[in-house]
């Protein structure tokens, strides 16, 4: 199959054990369609489990366009409400983003102490302040969450493995830039704001 290029869309760093498995500049795109189902086990879900319309997104927390695109979704979940489910899987561009993992990895840490959607959400409206960890880690700190655990499990990169199935997971799944979006299965090529979002959900129905 054709080699693809995974850039942001419409747009040094440090090696990172997610490049050990490929490339992520030169990624061999395999299908359209999303290779890894949704699953409530493991997977990040806003919205009912038995929502008609389903909405995945690889992201990555450093990346302009996943920042512009974040208040977007939000917009499409007001929209749909109870209709929609929005999963976020973690797709960090490493060599362009240096802060990318490090972000992936504190929002996963977050999620094991019950505070997922409140890192994920920080950390795209916050995305100026990635580069100083203690930003982060002060918001945790807010949240109550156990600062000893949370460092440890940072320092240890306790959760980097998850990270990496997520982002092997995309490039099985033909992901070429972020931020790239399933809905209800198949990527979506169109723009990423409400309005093309919201379409391409209604007619995916």
């Amino acid at each position: 199959m054709a080699a693809t290029k995974t850039v942001p869309r419409k747009t040094t760093a440090h090696k990172s054990r997610l490049e050990t498995a490929r490339e992520e500049l030169e990624l061999e795109s395999e299908s359209p369609g999303l290779v890894v189902p949704v699953n409530p086990g493991r997977d990040h879900i806003q919205g009912p489990l038995t929502a008609t319309l389903t909405l995945v997104e690889y992201g990555d927390y450093q990346c302009p366009y996943c920042g512009a695109a974040y208040p977007e979704v939000k917009k499409v979940q007001k929209e749909l409400g109870s209709k929609l489910s929005f999963v976020f899987r973690n797709f960090p561009l490493t060599r362009l983003h240096e802060f990318a993992l490090y972000a992936a990895e504190i929002a996963e840490a977050a999620s094991a102490q019950g505070s997922f959607w409140e890192m994920h959400d920080f950390l795209y409206e916050h995305q100026a302040t990635l580069g100083d960890h203690s930003v982060a880690f002060g918001y945790a700190k807010k949240l109550g969450l156990d600062s000893a655990k949370l460092e440890r499990d940072l320092s240890q990169h306790v959760y980097q493995n998850l990270v990496k199935e997520d982002f092997d997971g995309g490039v099985r799944s033909g992901v070429n830039g972020t931020p790239t979006f399933y809905i209800n299965g198949v990527r979506h090529d169109g723009a990423a704001n409400s309005q093309e979002l919201v379409k391409a959900l209604a007619h995916s129905k």
